[in-house]
């Protein structure tokens, strides 16, 4: 795959940068595989916004991904690759020998008319999944379950890949994207390889309105509001924070204050924390 770069005929394709779709096959996703989802907008069961700067955007259908890969031993034809809405992966819809259909996501490289398969006894080729006991030492690997049977929860996104660094008892080590190394039972699942559609990092939206396609409302900084709205509105001009940090619209720390608890069950399988990052390099910006 690669990227499209625009002419700047227009205020809004001077800085576009899209992806190709060289690699979708499909157009319209497969009917069986597809449902009606309510789109929260950022509201609770109360309907109280919970969640700022959400609603609007394109109609959406949902596609049921096969995250637990529990067809084992059952070879699959990959029959078409297809974007997928509400992530920046894409899919791969697989015919399985026995008629079953099903979407997972697409890893980098495969492509149409290949055959995957999951099962502890599966060859070492990208798509296949397998149980991370039986995944060779320095291989990447993609959506890697947490429990055993529950479906893949980690590196799901486009581009993302872990590493195995070691095995050792009920447990093997992983390097995942964020630098941070885990432990995680060795009968859980992961997908050989990466996740396909890396490009897609640098894209470049171009214009407030291909924003709100995608159900994102305008963001305001806090230092332009009133005192009355944000704690670090008012003042005269461009007027200090006035605090000795940045704080959220409800006056708690913000930009920086870790919010893991210490005493997090979890804490026990993390062997390296993530490398921190400065705020320049996480795009931070005022709340």
């Amino acid at each position: 795959m690669a990227i499209r770069k625009f002419r700047p005929y227009t205020p809004g394709t001077r800085t576009r940068v899209v992806t190709d779709f060289s690699e979708v096959t499909g157009r319209k996703p497969e009917k069986t595989l597809v449902v009606s989802k309510h789109r929260k907008k950022g509201r609770n069961n109360r309907g109280v916004i919970t969640c700022r700067h959400r609603g609007g955007g394109h109609k959406r259908l949902y596609r049921l991904v096969d995250f637990r890969r529990n067809k084992h031993g059952i070879t699959a034809k990959v029959a078409a690759i297809h974007y997928d809405p509400h992530r920046n992966a894409r899919l791969a819809l697989l015919f399985y020998a026995d008629g079953e259909k099903r979407y997972i996501l697409a890893p980098a490289g495969v492509e149409v008319g290949q055959t995957v398969v999951s099962g502890p006894e599966a060859p070492i080729e990208n798509g296949n999944a397998m149980p991370l006991s039986s995944v060779p030492l320095g291989s990447s690997v993609h959506c890697v379950e947490l429990y055993a049977g529950r479906g893949g929860q980690m590196v799901r996104t486009a581009g993302a890949s872990a590493q195995v660094m070691a095995k050792e008892g009920d447990y093997v080590a992983l390097k995942l994207p964020s630098t941070e190394v885990r432990l995680v039972r060795r009968e859980c699942y992961a997908t050989l390889g990466e996740v396909g559609n890396a490009e897609v990092r640098n894209t470049s939206l171009g214009k407030a309105g291909r924003r709100r396609w995608l159900g994102r409302r305008p963001q305001v900084r806090g230092s332009v509001m009133n005192p009355c709205d944000h704690p670090h509105g008012g003042g005269e001009g461009r007027a200090p924070i006035g605090r000795s940090g940045p704080v959220t619209p409800w006056g708690k720390p913000a930009l920086g204050l870790k919010t893991r608890k210490r005493n997090k069950p979890s804490n026990q399988y993390v062997l390296r924390k993530r490398r921190k990052t400065s705020k320049r390099s996480r795009g931070g910006r005022d709340s």
